[in-house]
């Protein structure tokens, strides 16, 4: 066990590794949705059915790859090798995502399922070890805060150079044609992605190894999630998390396009998620202060009320006040997701102490089960609405249509905020961390 506190190098490489996944993420969770309805031409039902089935299919591969990293022994350790080996072909896999073939609707629409389902796999198997990776590196549990707090700015900077600048890099490149400027923006952008894994891989260390950091058997790597509360709740916390970021960022394009047509306006709404980082910064100071779990209460409570000042103002046509909610909103988001990786990865800790087990892959990999249902659910039940609604793409819009795009942008994830909120309210890790640590203090230092 260490608990020196990490090196600020390494917390910066760790920090790189999270813009580097945004990076990508980003564009695919703003917009994914918008490229196939109205570049690449598919119905928004069709978009809808797809989001979910791939998300579905796509969600077994978490704990499979999980398991992997469990057993994956190099010289390198168990998680860093994956940031080595896939970073140039997960930028390969980015860029056909947003390509177009020159086929029929049916053949563009299955073409789309072969890209994101692959996307959705590669994902995972470079970003689930940097998350594994995060026990590993420290067994302080502030620490792991701190550390993942770099995590989460260097994140949030991906998203704000993807949000700021994607749309008139599209239109720079494309110079009127959005299928070239959408696919030379992900050239560039997946580019960016490879070169920040690789400086992740060389410069993070695996510090906490138990057994010699020898391949975890296949069912033993289980046994830590038997009885482990609060990996299943934070499980479902991720689901909601995600239905709430995913349907938000991808209603965006529409909302101000159609609801309150200014479409100027969405390169600085999107920029605006920038903001996330003062909430991701403030995570390490107010969880010492009102704890992890209170905290990450307070940042769905913030997140709904800036929902609720969203729509405030776009029902008054005031702009600033609308702009004010996105604000709060995105700044309590920033609480959540700076918190969510580190308490999950304190369950960890909480597994090998319930069961005997350290299984930092299959558990840091299971967890993003919730995160992929929730971005398979927030998507299509947000295309779904939209095809209920009337959607046609590229037409004004009927009344029923604007109501299913403001459904999705405000009160979708407003209902995610208030699930989430519900579920943390019964995480109790926190009162028995310190038994734990001095109880797996005591075994690993047996160990020695």
């Amino acid at each position: 066990m260490n608990d020196k506190q990490v090196p600020l190098k390494e917390r910066i490489s760790y920090g790189l590794g999270g813009t580097a996944s945004e990076i990508t993420f980003g564009m695919i969770t703003t917009y994914l949705m918008f490229f196939y309805t109205d570049v690449s031409g598919l119905s928004v039902a069709a978009v809808g059915t797809l989001f979910l089935v791939a998300r579905i299919l796509d969600a077994f591969d978490s704990p499979i790859i999980g398991v992997l990293i469990d057993r994956t022994s190099t010289k390198w350790g168990k998680s860093r090798p994956y940031f080595l080996w896939l970073a140039i072909p997960f930028g390969v896999v980015a860029v056909l995502t947003f390509t177009v073939p020159d086929l029929s609707e049916s053949g563009r629409l299955i073409y789309a399922y072969v890209t994101y389902i692959i996307f959705g796999i590669m994902y995972a198997a470079i970003n689930l070890p940097l998350s594994s990776l995060l026990p590993s590196i420290t067994s302080s549990s502030q620490e792991r805060i701190v550390v993942n707090t770099f995590r989460g700015i260097g994140g949030k900077v991906g998203l704000f150079i993807v949000n700021g600048a994607a749309l008139p890099l599209v239109a720079f490149f494309g110079q009127g044609d959005q299928q070239d400027g959408f696919l030379y923006t992900m050239i560039l952008f997946a580019s960016v992605s490879v070169v920040l894994y690789f400086i992740t891989f060389v410069n993070t260390r695996e510090r906490v190894q138990v057994n010699g950091n020898k391949p975890i058997p296949f069912k033993e790597g289980f046994k830590a999630l038997r009885g482990n509360l609060p990996w299943w709740i934070l499980l479902f916390v991720n689901v909601f998390l995600y239905i709430t970021i995913t349907s938000s960022m991808q209603s965006t394009m529409y909302f101000f396009t159609y609801n309150l047509n200014r479409r100027d306006l969405i390169p600085f709404i999107n920029g605006l998620t920038i903001l996330m980082v003062v909430g991701t910064i403030a995570a390490p100071f107010l969880s010492q202060k009102i704890g992890k779990r209170n905290t990450l209460i307070l940042g769905f409570i913030i997140t709904g009320i800036g929902q609720v000042l969203v729509y405030i103002g776009a029902e008054a046509a005031e702009i600033p006040i609308l702009i004010i909610g996105r604000v709060v909103g995105i700044s309590g988001l920033g609480l959540a997701v700076g918190l969510k990786f580190a308490m999950i990865a304190d369950t960890v800790d909480y597994g090998e102490w319930k069961s005997g087990v350290r299984a930092p892959g299959l558990l840091m990999a299971a967890s993003i089960l919730g995160v992929k249902i929730g971005m398979g659910l927030g998507g299509a039940i947000s295309a779904w609405t939209m095809s209920a609604g009337g959607y046609v793409a590229n037409q004004q819009q009927s009344s029923s249509t604007l109501l299913a795009i403001e459904f999705n942008f405000i009160w979708l994830p407003l209902i995610g905020c208030i699930l989430s909120i519900i579920l943390v309210m019964f995480y109790r890790l926190e009162k028995e961390e310190a038994k734990i640590m001095e109880v797996l203090k005591e075994k690993h230092n047996a160990m020695v």
